[in-house]
Order: structure tokens, then C-alpha cells, then sequence
């Protein structure tokens, strides 16, 4: 399954969805055409779930991906000693550190040092791949997927986060799982998507 999000719109490409309990604009893959799909829904301000269900869907997936430009980043899910998540304030809205893999650079390392420059601190150890997230968006005119691979990571006995300015960050900030309405109430369905793994 996957789980590309635009905007506020989020389509599920997938042989088929098992929770029930959610509707969804189903979407036959015989009709379907992602630009004209991407062009009805990029304004689009309230949320909505597509879902493409077929046995094709991988190869869908990667006539989407092959279509776009793409970029490749990654990111941190980063806990403390008290079982803390490092979160940042960026642009008006609470997110994850995360960004840009350099040419010829380790997704990992790309991670890890992504984390450490945006908030200031020093990652004591990283674990294995937590999960990956598809963003669509334009930039420049063109049509942009990001695939963001996620890592679980721990930064132990820190408590002084510097926030990178210069990328727009105002804030980093250790928030406890029982204190993460602060960040769902004003942040990305796609981070929201990122919460999900914390939380389970």
C-alpha cells in the first residue's frame, strides 16, 4: 500500500484497504489519470481519501513516480531519556526534522545529520527504518514527489535545542506523547501519518 499525500488530500494506492471503517472516493484504475486527478485536487482545502484498489497498484505507483521529479529525503523520529519526541516549528506549523539527501549520501547518515543541524543536538544512536512518506507539490512550476524515509533515533541528556533559523525553524521542542494534541492541532496530514508510528 501506498500513501501519497496532496495537500490535504491523501490517495491511497493499494490491493485493498482493510479498514472498512473509513470512506473513501474509490477510484477505478482502468480511468484513472493522475494529472487529472492531481489538477482537481491540489486546491483542494478540505481533506479527502482516495483509494485506487487494484492488484496493479505498485506498478501505478511507479508510472506516478517515473512522471515527476523526485526527491529523496529523510528524517529523524528522535526520543530522550524521558521517552520525549523531538519536535520543530517550522513556517506556521509544528513538523519533524527531516530533509534533503546530499549527492552520494547514505539515507541514514542524510537523516541523522538532517536532525542535528536543525535542532542543534548531538543523535546518541539510530535505529533501523521506522517507515517512508510520499508528498506531492509544486515547486518552481514542477511537479514534485518526495519520498521521505523516517528513522527512530535517540538523543540522550540534551536538553538545549537550537533551532536552525536559517531553514525557517522558530522553535525545537522535547514534547511527551501525552502532550501531542499540541503539535496534531496545527500540523501536516502527513505528519500525522509519522505520529501513527509513534504511538503504536
Amino acid at each position: 500500500m501506498y500513501k501519497i499525500y496532496i495537500n490535504d488530500c491523501l490517495l491511497i494506492l493499494a490491493e485493498a484497504y482493510p479498514d472498512e471503517s473509513e470512506s473513501f472516493n474509490r477510484l477505478q484504475l482502468k480511468d484513472f489519470n493522475f494529472q487529472q486527478f492531481y489538477n482537481q485536487v491540489k486546491l483542494h482545502t478540505q481533506a479527502s481519501i482516495y483509494l485506487v484498489e487494484d492488484k496493479n497498484y505498485k506498478k501505478l505507483f511507479k508510472a506516478i513516480s517515473s512522471s515527476l521529479k523526485v526527491i529523496k529525503a529523510a528524517g529523524g523520529i528522535v526520543s530522550n531519556e524521558e521517552n520525549n519526541y523531538l519536535f520543530i516549528f517550522r513556517k506556521g506549523k509544528w513538523d519533524l526534522p527531516k530533509g534533503k539527501i546530499d549527492t552520494g549520501e547514505k539515507t541514514k547518515v542524510a537523516a541523522i545529520r538532517e536532525v542535528e543541524e536543525e535542532c542543534g543536538i548531538k543523535v546518541t544512536s539510530a535505529g533501523k527504518k521506522a517507515c517512508k512518506t510520499y508528498h506531492i507539490y509544486e515547486m518552481g512550476g514542477k511537479v514534485i514527489l518526495k519520498k521521505t524515509t523516517w528513522y527512530k533515533m535517540t538523543a540522550e541528556n540534551q536538553p538545549d535545542l537550537v533551532p536552525q533559523i536559517e531553514e525557517d525553524i522558530t522553535e525545537a521542542r522535547w514534547i511527551a506523547k501525552s502532550n501531542f494534541n499540541i503539535v496534531l492541532e496545527n500540523t501536516y496530514p502527513l505528519i500525522e501519518e509519522v505520529i501513527k508510528v509513534i504511538e503504536n
